[in-house]
């Protein structure tokens, strides 16, 4: 079910993480961090909660991707002190109870801030522009614009950023610079006011009504569960296209297809869906008014290596007693 990936020799349980999952190709990243910081290192190849409870018994921390670690997992595994993923979101992961138990849980909520953004700006990009359409086209022997009309000019067009935190004030950075007129609404930031970057920070509605492009970049939790809703979407107006980089729970894709074939969207770009990987039987898979790509945004060569380092050092240093660089319920630390 496992294999070890350290050759210091076997430390204590007290000293071992376990990579429940993962989908790269190397972890030498990993490997290179754990040696240097006296972690014994497991990879396991977990594909429900007993394969999970079974590798990880004993162990005192996880490392997790995509693995759902429930009250279930975190009852089974007493000697658990640390969960690290790779990523930003939590949401895998029963935070509530982890605090009960007094388990650190530590994201890496800044390594992709970059990347997200620059991709976000790209999907946004590429239906502006009507790339992939064109692209279609022409590969199928069009050589006409009629499929990717009405384009227009990007000065002056308006682009609204639902989450003005690091990754949507990077975003909006972006589109300003392209020559977007740019708004944002977020739950800390009161409308009628203007953030350090110069955004003017508008009501969600008023965003709905107002943008020609709507890019998500909100965390999923109960709050933004479904955000945007068949109720949401009544209330745009400028037949807008909707980017979401964020996370697949956000939209309600059903809702999402209906706005699509009644025109009140013009496009969407995504790169999250709400089941992942995207089934090729999904109503998005076939459709010429969207561009999709494999949950991809967070991906760069530097964003990469710079996640596996983290997500390592995070938990070491909770192993170490000491208060890791990124934790979100840090009071089972005090």
């Amino acid at each position: 079910m496992h294999e070890r990936t350290n050759n210091t020799g076997r430390l204590t349980a007290a000293r071992r993480l376990v990579i429940t999952e993962y989908d790269q190709e190397s972890i030498a990243v990993e490997q290179e961090v754990a040696a240097a910081r006296g972690v014994e290192l497991l990879r396991a190849d977990c594909r429900n909660e007993d394969d999970l409870i079974s590798a990880a018994s004993g162990a005192a921390g996880l490392v997790v991707q995509y693995a759902r670690i429930t009250s279930r997992v975190l009852e089974a595994l007493p000697d658990l002190k640390v969960i690290s993923r790779y990523g930003v979101g939590v949401d895998t992961v029963d935070v509530e109870a982890a605090t009960r138990r007094r388990v650190a849980v530590c994201n890496v909520p800044d390594y992709g801030t970059e990347d997200v953004s620059d991709h976000a700006v790209a999907l946004a990009l590429a239906l502006a522009r009507g790339v992939v359409r064109l692209d279609r086209g022409l590969r199928r022997g069009d050589h006409s614009l009629s499929g990717a009309k009405p384009l227009h000019r990007i000065s002056g067009r308006v682009f609204g950023v639902v989450g003005l935190g690091l990754i949507g004030a990077a975003t909006a950075r972006k589109a300003h610079g392209l020559g977007y007129s740019v708004i944002g609404c977020d739950p800390l930031k009161a409308p009628g006011t203007v953030t350090d970057a110069g955004v003017r920070v508008v009501s969600f509605d008023d965003l709905l009504a107002r943008a020609d492009v709507i890019s998500l970049h909100v965390p999923l939790n109960a709050h933004t569960r479904h955000l945007i809703d068949a109720e949401a979407l009544s209330r745009v107006e400028r037949r807008a296209v909707l980017v979401n980089t964020c996370r697949g729970g956000v939209v309600d894709t059903a809702a999402l297809v209906d706005a699509l074939d009644s025109g009140r969207l013009l496009g969407a770009g995504l790169d999250v869906f709400e089941e992942e990987p995207l089934p090729a039987s999904s109503p998005l898979a076939q459709r010429e008014d969207v561009v999709l790509t494999p949950h991809a945004a967070w991906y760069s060569e530097e964003s990469e290596q710079e996640l596996k380092r983290r997500v390592l050092e995070n938990a070491a240093d909770v192993l170490d007693g000491r208060r890791p660089r990124n934790v979100v319920n840090p009071q089972v630390l005090a």
